[in-house]
């Protein structure tokens, strides 16, 4: 077993070593999963499209009734206190901060409890960004039925059903499970998942089943400024894999190509089973984003 890293986190606002913070084991997180969570990129020690972040944790919160515990300026202040700790011990510049809010201790019963303090956890870990091979050759997925609860726009900390879709990939060496639910495209188990038809990029409706990924909003902006047709609409199984591209987007993958699904190439004539052109525009406008929206 590996050991925990020595590296900052952030437990009830005191700052100390990873593998030195501890929860109670009747912290409801714990025992029920009842929390949120949040993920920020940061980029050369600055955070990227912070304000989405936070809206997005806000909302979380107040979805499962949980009184934001911190303004915004708090939780900038807590996450550049991060980020500079791990610059300090590390020298790593572009970073993973990790937010978690639980409902906090108690005992264990299903009714909320009143007037408990949440746990507040954050920590920091260095990027892992995709590599380029990955980028040139793009990456493999596979798809399953969608069978996790039906709020999948709530950032759960209750994971188990996204942790056994992305054990279904790994199990056969792909990078993500493409979920399906009543023959149409949700998302994958730690992506929202785009297809191109036609120079357009599509991807699947706001729902309560899918998560809306802050990349959401951002490569509708990108596909303005870029003069790429955007739509979310329904995307049928039979338009996913007849797509000329498919996509992936996440904190950490960014935006990156789909080149097989199930086996298949995907895409069509010359470019089938390669990246393709609607990609290399949006992957190229999304580092011009990471140096303009980062705070």
């Amino acid at each position: 077993m590996n050991p925990l890293p020595d590296t900052p986190c952030e437990l009830h606002g005191e700052l100390l070593p990873l593998n030195q913070a501890r929860v109670s084991v009747l912290d409801r997180g714990f025992i029920f999963g009842d929390g949120v969570y949040e993920v920020l990129p940061v980029y050369g020690g600055r955070l990227f499209r912070f304000d989405q972040h936070m809206a997005r944790l806000a909302r979380g919160l107040s979805q499962i009734r949980i009184a934001a515990p911190r303004s915004r300026e708090q939780w900038l202040a807590a996450a550049r206190r991060l980020v500079q700790a791990m610059q300090a011990q590390t020298g790593v510049d572009d970073q993973l901060v990790y937010i978690q809010v639980t409902r906090g201790v108690a005992l264990r019963d299903h009714v909320m409890p009143p007037d408990i303090e949440p746990t507040v956890f954050m920590m920091v870990s260095a990027m892992k960004p995709p590599t380029a091979e990955q980028r040139h050759h793009g990456v493999a997925c596979v798809t399953a039925r969608d069978f996790r609860w039906q709020r999948g726009d709530i950032k759960s900390t209750s994971l188990l059903g996204n942790v056994l879709a992305r054990q279904i990939s790994a199990d056969q060496g792909a990078a993500e499970t493409i979920m399906l639910r009543d023959g149409f495209l949700t998302e994958a188990s730690a992506s929202n998942v785009w297809v191109v038809h036609e120079g357009a990029l599509l991807g699947p409706p706001k729902s309560e089943h899918v998560l809306e990924g802050i990349r959401v909003e951002l490569l509708r902006e990108l596909c303005e400024d870029e003069g790429i047709a955007y739509n979310l609409r329904p995307i049928a199984e039979a338009d996913l894999r007849s797509a000329d591209e498919v996509l992936l987007s996440s904190a950490t993958k960014e935006v990156l190509p789909v080149t097989r699904i199930d086996g298949e190439p995907v895409g069509h004539g010359a470019l089938r089973g390669k990246p393709g052109p609607v990609y290399a525009r949006l992957h190229e406008a999304y580092q011009r984003a990471k140096r303009e929206q980062c705070l």
